[in-house]
């Protein structure tokens, strides 16, 4: 019979020209190669697949609309909306601020206990080391304060700096407070002063792209450092 087959083809293990084999990823000729990824031409290998980011970052979806305009999703933002986590009523009824003094220093992560305030590493951190000063009464208003505990909170949030500085090299503070669920407080009944350090090149793109926060090192690790370092 005939033989159909493509002009040049040939069959696995048969020799063709100078007794070089044609099998998987074998030699055809002067050194060409027909595996995937390995060599076809003298010396030239086929390209590498075209780096697919959105399959290799997860589930971040981008969507060019008819304005022209590129918009990110972040669904994982819901949950910090909805109060994941946070007391229901704002921390009138449970407040977590009120409890963490009944723990030692350790279990509650504090570096440092006043008489009226105490100051306690942040359990869903900015940056390693935010830190927050919290007055031990159960007040929700920066403006109810007492002079003594107004006195202490600024003394308080002034060691923190000099703690931070000491202990992890801060080269810049964020400072301040929420006040009210409007204004972004997620325990409002308990008002608390934020000092979260920062430094150069710590903002990237790791929480939008990644949905992760990176952080150096432990919360416990971190709490020992901050209370050696604490000015009397």
């Amino acid at each position: 019979m005939p033989d159909r087959r493509a002009p040049g083809a040939v069959d696995d293990g048969q020799e063709v020209d100078d007794g070089h084999e044609v099998g998987q990823g074998q030699e055809v000729g002067h050194g060409q190669e027909v595996d995937q990824g390995q060599e076809v031409g003298q010396g030239q290998e086929t390209a590498e697949p075209p780096f697919d980011a959105e399959a290799d970052m997860g589930a971040i979806a981008t969507e060019i609309a008819p304005d022209g305009l590129m918009r990110l999703w972040m669904p994982h933002r819901l949950a910090y909306i909805k109060g994941e986590n946070k007391p229901p009523d704002g921390g009138v009824t449970s407040c977590p601020f009120c409890e963490i003094p009944k723990m030692s220093d350790e279990d509650g992560l504090i570096t440092a206990r006043g008489q009226e305030t105490y100051a306690v590493l942040n359990l869903y951190p900015y940056n390693s080391g935010h830190l927050m000063v919290v007055p031990y009464r159960h007040v929700a208003d920066y403006t109810d304060l007492t002079e003594a505990e107004t006195a202490e909170l600024a003394e308080f949030t002034k060691r923190s700096m000099t703690a931070l500085r000491n202990a992890l090299q801060a080269q810049g503070f964020n400072i301040g407070m929420n006040m009210g669920g409007v204004a972004g407080a997620g325990i409002a009944a308990h008002l608390h002063q934020h000092v979260v350090p920062r430094w150069g090149g710590d903002a990237n793109f790791m929480p939008i792209v990644g949905h992760t926060k990176v952080l150096p090192q432990l919360l416990a690790d971190t709490r020992v450092l901050l209370a050696d370092a604490w000015p009397s």
